[in-house]
């Protein structure tokens, strides 16, 4: 069955009422697509338009932890304005899965500060402890590029991207 639109967006059968529409009495230009003919109307309001994605709501990547030791090595992890949560549950900004010996929830934070331009590390609530260039962390501890940061049987080593050489536009942040 061939159908046709046209562009008061009526349906039609061309086989059965050729290339006027007998609904309105418009009559329709075919357009050659590959080996089948079809009739298509456009009306000026259904032009084809380029999908750019979403462009809303993407937090900014601020950083990452990359995995150097563990069962995820190699696995990297992205840090966000702001507080990151570390631990093993989906609830968690940053879910490393694999290491057990890992807290569920807040074994550790990573703090973005965007209006300093610098990343802490944070003790979590939780009863492992985390180490700073093997320095247990009791207290906050500013972060350098290429820091280990350990966090039970796991070491990632920390990568910047923002900070006093970079930082992205508040607008592009989603952030006023």
């Amino acid at each position: 069955m061939s159908l046709a639109r046209c562009k008061n967006g009526h349906m039609f059968s061309t086989r059965k009422h050729g290339s006027t529409c007998p609904y309105c009495n418009i009559v329709i230009e075919p357009v050659l697509k590959s080996e089948n003919r079809k009739m298509v109307a456009m009306g000026e309001d259904e032009k084809t338009m380029p999908y750019l994605g979403e462009v809303e709501g993407i937090e900014p990547v601020t950083g990452w932890l990359v995995c150097i030791e563990g069962p995820q090595i190699g696995q990297d992890y992205r840090i966000m304005a702001e507080k990151n949560f570390i631990g093993r549950s989906e609830e968690m900004h940053i879910r490393i899965i694999g290491d057990n010996t890992i807290s569920r929830r807040n074994h550790a934070v990573i703090v973005y500060d965007p209006k300093k331009r610098n990343f802490f590390l944070l003790p979590g609530d939780a009863s492992g402890l985390a180490y700073h260039n093997n320095e247990a962390v009791y207290s906050p501890v500013e972060l350098t590029a290429y820091d280990v940061i350990q966090l039970g049987r796991s070491k990632f080593i920390f990568i910047p991207l923002c900070g006093s050489h970079f930082e992205w536009e508040s607008n592009a942040a989603g952030k006023e």
